[in-house]
């Protein structure tokens, strides 16, 4: 039997800035295995993500997923945030 959709893409990341209203810019590091010294090193990828109902804020990491374009740069949405930032914390800072 055939799947009607198919699998789309899930990720987890910080919200590294609130851009627009209903954008954020989430950043992904992974650990990769360099091939000549056979070190892990790290790679980050940044995502446009669409946040319907601004619920997420800077330093909240957050769970996206795959969806159709929303604008040009914009092909994740928010599907829930996992931990949020301590808010006393991040109003302390200047």
């Amino acid at each position: 039997m055939s799947e009607r959709h198919t699998k789309r893409g899930v990720a987890r990341g910080v919200v590294e800035r609130v851009s627009a209203r209903k954008t954020l810019s989430v950043t992904s590091v992974r650990k990769v295995r360099d091939p000549r010294y056979h070190r892990y090193v790290r790679r980050s990828t940044v995502y446009k993500v669409h946040d319907e109902k601004q619920e997420a804020r800077q330093g909240d990491v957050v769970e996206i997923m795959e969806t159709r374009p929303v604008s040009k740069t914009k092909h994740w949405r928010l599907v829930r945030v996992v931990s949020r930032r301590d808010r006393a914390e991040s109003e302390a800072q200047p």
